[in-house]
């Protein structure tokens, strides 16, 4: 049976897309984690989930002959899909040479094991951090990117980069960069969603900690050039940047790619501003927020959204989850977290 290696298997959109593998289609899956920012608890819920089981394996993935002694075990791997990195803008800015470190470190080792063991198929997690504050709105695919705010956002260029020139040195290596807007919500089942260790830097697990107590919710900016003064971004359901996952593996292995770098936006197209999202959740949960006014915050993008056209052609995707959906769904989620404790 054909294998298809998952990094970061255990965290937020990892978690969710190994679903996606193990009931749409019959790859052997294994996934890598070394739960620096994820716990071994998504496994047991993806298994109750899936009703499947699944190899995983606890490395680090900048330890190189640890790589590369765990993974030359693997039999019949076609394909990798890298999430696994440091994410967090805020942090990056307190601490850049830890992300570049751990992010780039380990995309080379992932790819130089890829081109020694001849894996043909590598499929990239980016972000729409890397346009910057962009010119015009929506971005496209051909959007010039402009300087990264934030060294998390700067990671995932040169990231770019880097697969880019590797895929230029061996045509037989194809690849898909996905650049994620921003990902919320829940599996729909309730059973597994965003799970952040520590105090959480993204606004929905804010929101939804909040509702029952065990957060403050800040708005960092009511200042900015939007319609109401706060942040806009594109929020995509996790499930559906999943989804996403599953037909860029197929895309690359039926052979639809017609380069072997291929680029894609995941988001829905809409921009949703922090007081929107905030509206929606108040909606959908029946819960009113209390929520302070702050200021903006180092590394923040003003407003993106995107366009999604490409991902609609050539991928045959599309979002399924509407903003109001993706805010029930992470509030299920929460209040079984608390069902749990």
């Amino acid at each position: 049976m054909d294998t298809i290696i998952v990094t970061g298997g255990a965290g937020y959109i990892g978690s969710h897309t190994i679903i996606e593998l193990l009931t749409k289609t019959n790859f052997n899956v294994v996934s890598i984690d070394n739960f620096s920012n994820s716990t071994v608890k998504s496994y047991a819920r993806i298994k109750e989930i899936t009703n499947k089981t699944f190899e995983t394996i606890n490395i680090d993935l900048c330890d190189n002959d640890r790589l590369k002694t765990e993974l030359s075990k693997i039999k019949n791997i076609i394909g990798i899909i890298h999430f696994a990195a440091y994410k967090s803008v805020p942090e990056s800015v307190a601490n850049p040479t830890l992300y570049y470190y751990n992010n780039l470190n380990s995309l080379n080792n992932l790819l130089k094991f890829a081109h020694d063991q001849k894996i043909k198929h590598f499929i990239f997690s980016s972000s729409c951090s890397v346009y910057g504050n962009a010119d015009e709105l929506p971005v496209t695919e051909k959007t010039p990117l402009k300087s990264a705010e934030s060294p998390y956002g700067h990671t995932k260029q040169i990231g770019e980069d880097i697969i880019n020139y590797v895929c230029k040195t061996n045509s037989d290596f194809n690849a898909v960069i996905l650049r994620y807007f921003n990902p919320v919500g829940a599996h729909p089942s309730g059973k597994i969603g965003e799970f952040p260790l520590n105090r959480p830097n993204n606004l929905v697990p804010i929101i939804t900690q909040t509702a029952v107590g065990k957060n403050s919710l800040t708005v960092f900016g009511n200042d900015f050039d939007t319609r109401d003064g706060s942040c806009i971004r594109d929020y995509i359901h996790v499930s559906d940047i999943a989804d996403a996952h599953v037909k860029a593996l197929n895309y690359l292995i039926d052979g639809e790619n017609k380069k072997n770098v291929s680029l894609f936006n995941l988001g829905t197209g809409n921009g949703v501003s922090v007081i929107e999202a905030i509206t929606s959740f108040e909606k959908v949960s029946g819960k009113k927020l209390n929520y302070a006014i702050g200021g903006r915050r180092e590394g923040d993008v003003v407003a993106i959204f995107a366009n999604n056209n490409l991902a609609k052609t050539e991928l045959k995707w599309a979002p399924q989850f509407s903003i109001d959906d993706m805010m029930l769904s992470a509030w299920k989620w929460q209040l079984n977290l608390l069902e749990e404790n």
